[in-house]
């Protein structure tokens, strides 16, 4: 992977997705934080860390980050993301809102 500069809790993340940890995961984001995939919407920690937990259970999903890109109010990751789901692998796009070195909000769309 080539090196990308990403902010600390970004990297967190993917390293937390790169181990299956949803503990690790869902602590990258704020106790209010919101997640939006799939047309659902995971609110807090608790569901975040139940949604990637049943998520990397059911499709061993690794994300392999491509290109990231900054603007003032969000940063957007693209990652492809392989696993056993259909279509795999998918190029994604992870738009984060970041506030005090925690995510915020992610929405990921194709």
């Amino acid at each position: 992977m080539k090196t990308m500069n990403l902010p600390e809790v970004v990297a967190d993340l993917v390293e937390a997705q790169a181990n299956f940890d949803s503990v690790a995961y869902a602590n990258c984001f704020s106790e209010t934080a919101v997640v939006f995939d799939e047309g659902k919407t995971y609110k807090g920690r608790t569901e975040i860390q139940q949604w990637i937990a049943n998520a990397n259970k059911k499709f061993k999903t690794v994300m392999k980050p491509i290109e990231f890109t900054q603007t003032d109010t969000s940063c957007v990751l693209l990652a492809e993301i392989s696993g056993s789901f259909e279509g795999s692998p998918l190029v994604l796009n992870y738009t984060f809102v970041l506030r005090d070195g925690l995510i915020q909000s992610l929405r990921i769309t194709g």
